[in-house]
């Protein structure tokens, strides 16, 4: 940074208008406009300009490979390229831009772990799409073409050593592509909040990983109309002593704000302090074991107005001093 840049501020913000040419098609909940919602909030509340900015970049088709077979990249590339409207590995709406813009989300990502690991910015909040956490190491599923938190979170482990990585899930849909990922990985500590029954069926409390990643995956279904005493209770109450065991050096958020109170696409009735409180508990986290080092990532968040004040709420407690 230039001498007469000022200081870094501690929280980065990843964003790139290029992330709204992503287009699933007409009535689509997973819209552009949900990009403009949640930046036009952060620039109104003034927090925009006290962060620091994070330049976006496309991953390359070895990064994705991390986390994604060779198999599935080839084919998701030639379904954008035939100007398919839905991948042929699942349920994912696609547009003829969604395989660079997939790349950029997933390379934003990238960038974002190389500021927190170099000691640019401590923590980060990234505002990306296509979400990423039903995509599967072999299809794109949901809304989702490819895992973006689980990229990042193997790059970190390949590029500078990072032994142990958690991931907290607080979307009101269970995050299943990143528990495929790392279901027999004990590197990765996933921890997911989600609504029961609902898509995309998973995340059965009994599903507790595989192999040597038996004990790493920890999921707390609810039914609808659960809220803040539930959901942050188990933040309080199951992972804050599941990370003091497992101590991460690097603190993953995927912040799907369709748990939100209001949204279409879920039925749970967190508020937008809620959010605050869940923030609070993850900086907690990362202070502890991981040097402060957190990056969240955007998810779900489907009603604009609630997506936008839940994402502020949010960020203002990810840069609160």
């Amino acid at each position: 940074m230039a001498a007469d840049a000022g200081p870094v501020k501690e929280t980065g913000l990843l964003r790139h208008p290029d992330y709204k040419l992503h287009d699933p098609g007409p009535n689509h909940p997973e819209r552009p406009e949900r990009y403009d919602a949640v930046i036009a909030a952060l620039e109104a509340s003034g927090l925009a300009a006290s962060l620091t900015p994070i330049e976006p970049r496309r991953a390359t088709e070895d990064e994705v490979a991390l986390c994604h077979t060779r198999d599935y990249i080839a084919i998701a590339k030639r379904d954008i390229a035939r100007h398919a409207r839905m991948l042929s590995t699942g349920d994912t709406h696609v547009s003829d831009k969604s395989w660079d813009v997939a790349l950029d989300a997933a390379g934003g990502i990238l960038n974002t772990v190389d500021a927190v690991m170099q000691k640019q910015v401590s923590r980060a909040f990234c505002v990306v799409r296509p979400p990423g956490h039903h995509a599967r190491p072999d299809g794109g599923m949901g809304f989702c073409v490819f895992n973006n938190v689980a990229i990042g979170a193997r790059y970190a482990q390949r590029k500078y050593g990072v032994e142990r990585v958690l991931i907290a899930d607080w979307d009101v849909h269970h995050g299943n592509g990143t528990q495929d990922i790392f279901y027999s990985d004990p590197s990765v500590f996933f921890f997911s909040t989600h609504q029961s029954p609902w898509y995309p069926g998973t995340g059965d409390e009994r599903e507790t990983g595989d192999g040597r990643g038996k004990g790493t995956t920890l999921n707390c279904p609810f039914p609808a109309g659960s809220g803040r005493e539930e959901i942050l209770g188990v933040f309080r109450n199951k992972l804050l002593p599941a990370v003091k065991q497992f101590r991460p050096d690097l603190v993953f958020v995927s912040a799907g704000f369709d748990s939100r109170r209001g949204d279409p696409l879920g039925q749970f009735t967190l508020a937008d302090e809620d959010f605050g409180e869940l923030t609070k508990i993850m900086r907690e986290i990362a202070a502890s074991t991981a040097d402060g080092r957190l990056i969240s990532v955007l998810e779900g968040g489907y009603n604009l107005s609630g997506l936008a004040s839940a994402a502020n709420g949010h960020v203002e407690a990810l840069a609160s001093a």
